[in-house]
């Protein structure tokens, strides 16, 4: 059997990488995922205090670390990026704290797309946030919300562009992942990047494989992560009457702490052949996690995403069938359905947002003229390219895969 692959890195991507592991020979401290160290780093003068309940916190930053370090089999240019990212979390922990909070729910409750790994969730949500009366949040936004709160116009676009360095440089590291997962300072973001601060976030796992972390973090509440998401959507909202759209596959691991923190919303879920669903997660994980590890098992992280996947469902089957599931719309949307159909998956969503349908085809016609399809390069992959047995994943994951009647 033949299985995944890395891409080649380029002479420039390499000599990035040998610097680094200079730069760690020679300076281990700063790559040190001590979760003391990170802490005083993050803090420089502040009072500890301001970080809040430690309960809400420090638990999941010594679990992220810890698993970061035995689990992650990183380089040094990963080893800086996670040190980076929980250093960034906790002084945005900070600055969020010293904000006031509303304790209410949004004004408008937004519209939430989820669903698996890979199944049109970013092209979707990339088309709709190009409707004027919605708003889709921006990297820098997520990252860095409290910079955001009554900035001018102008400062704004200073922060978005700040930003653009972090992408300029994953390009020049991983030029593939542009295939297969686009990203910029100006395109929507996943929304989960809003939960950094709090260190319960699925996403973690999707860039370094952290397996002792998920573990961990499949029994924990997250109740508290959806509020202090609520504060960032307040927080970064110009009370323009714009509608927010929000998108992550992790919100299907969570509906029922989403729901208590989002009541009102439209969640639309996206359904793929399931076989396709973890395949195309899975070459996404292995491509992103070749940029900060020199060692990504395909068939480790197929079996990671056929385990990771059948969780989520579960979840999400167990919500759709509770009384909780009335306090928000849910609609079921398929992949085939959307890529084929467009407009009339558009008009169903509309329906259901309660919005005037406008004018969809013109919306599709425009989104296609500036992101054509494959612009980036083709993405490919089978399920055998990471140990995955197709009739084993229809019969394991059969009962979950299919949209709640």
């Amino acid at each position: 059997m033949t299985l995944w692959t890395p891409p080649p890195r380029t002479p420039q991507a390499e000599e990035i990488y040998a610097a680094a592991e200079d730069d760690r020979a020679a300076r281990p401290d700063a790559y040190a995922l001590d979760p003391g160290h990170v802490i005083a780093t993050a803090l420089r003068r502040a009072d500890p205090a301001g970080l809040g309940d430690p309960a809400h916190w420090r638990e999941g930053l010594d679990r992220y670390l810890t698993s970061a370090h035995d689990d992650g089999r990183l380089n040094a240019v990963g080893a800086r990026m996670v040190r980076g990212s929980a250093i960034a979390a906790l002084r945005a922990l900070l600055a969020m704290n010293r904000l006031p909070r509303t304790g209410r729910p949004l004004d408008r409750p937004p519209i939430i797309i989820t669903g698996g790994w890979r199944t049109g969730t970013t092209f979707l949500y990339r088309l709709l946030a190009t409707d004027p009366r919605l708003r889709a949040p921006l990297p820098a936004e997520l990252a860095v919300p409290w910079k955001f709160a009554g900035a001018s116009p102008q400062r704004r676009e200073e922060l978005i562009q700040a930003g653009s360095a972090a992408s300029d440089m994953l390009n020049l590291l991983n030029p593939t992942l542009a295939a297969v997962h686009d990203h910029g300072p100006h395109l929507p973001e996943e929304c989960v990047v809003a939960m950094n601060s709090g260190f319960r976030n699925w996403g973690f796992s999707s860039t370094v494989r952290l397996d002792g972390y998920t573990r961990w973090l499949a029994g924990q509440d997250f109740t508290d992560t959806y509020l202090n998401h609520r504060h960032v959507l307040a927080t970064l909202d110009a009370a323009d009457g714009r509608r927010w759209l929000l998108k992550a596959p992790a919100h299907t691991a969570e509906l029922p702490s989403l729901a208590a923190a989002l009541p009102g919303a439209v969640v639309i879920v996206l359904h793929r052949d399931i076989v396709w669903t973890i395949a195309s997660g899975a070459s996404l994980f292995c491509v992103f996690r070749t940029t900060y590890s020199d060692h990504v098992d395909p068939a480790d992280v197929g079996r990671f995403q056929t385990d990771q996947t059948e969780l989520w469902l579960r979840r999400a089957h167990a919500f759709r069938h509770s009384p909780q599931a009335d306090s928000v719309t849910v609609l079921d949307i398929a992949y085939d359905d959307l890529v084929h159909d467009t407009p009339a998956v558009l008009d169903r969503i509309y329906t259901a947002a309660s919005l005037a349908p406008g004018a969809p085809t013109g919306l599709i016609d425009a989104y296609h003229a500036v992101h054509p399809r494959d612009g980036k390069g083709t993405h490919h992959y089978t399920a055998a390219d990471f140990a995955l047995d197709e009739a084993n994943l229809r019969t394991r994951l059969a009962p979950w895969a299919r949209p709640v009647p």
